[in-house]
Parts: C-alpha cells; structure tokens; sequence
C-alpha cells in the first residue's frame, strides 16, 4: 500500500509529466495552489486521474467521493491519501 509520501511524490511527478506533454506552464507546486490556476486544463487534470487510478488502483471520485472537485493541490494530494488507506 502506498504511503502519503509516495502518494505526494506520485501526484507530484504525474502532474509535471502531463505539463511537459502537453506543453502547459505548471505553477509552482504548492499545496495552496488552486487547481484552476496550476497551468493545467480539464484534460490535463483528466489524464493525471486516470494515470493515478491505474497507478494506484482507486479513483476517489467514484468510491465515496462527495462529488466536489479539490479546489487545491493539497486538497487533490489529500484526497488520494486518504483513498488509498
């Protein structure tokens, strides 16, 4: 099982790969960023909850999730710590 460190780490590296490959300038990564003004749009944020769902087997927004979108990134990397516990 992952750890929240690794979990961090791993959305973390998913965000900055998505970035390159879709030619987007990423923010700073903060866990007060606001998710809509990372650099990243809808498809970007799609592609990095499919990779984490492969990558970690769960998709906290359809296994309990509450249906709100996280507004930050530390908002976003918590929600995948605590679904993968």
């Amino acid at each position: 099982m992952a750890t929240t460190t690794s979990v961090r780490a791993l959305v973390t590296r998913h965000l900055e790969q998505v970035a390159r490959e879709q030619d987007k300038d990423l923010a700073p990564l903060a866990d007060d960023l606001v998710l809509l003004n990372s650099g990243l749009d809808s498809l970007c944020l799609a592609i990095i909850v499919a990779r984490l769902e492969d990558a970690l087997g769960v998709d906290p927004f359809t296994t309990g999730h509450d249906g709100e979108f996280p507004v930050t990134l530390g908002d976003f990397i918590a929600l995948y710590e605590h679904a993968v516990r």
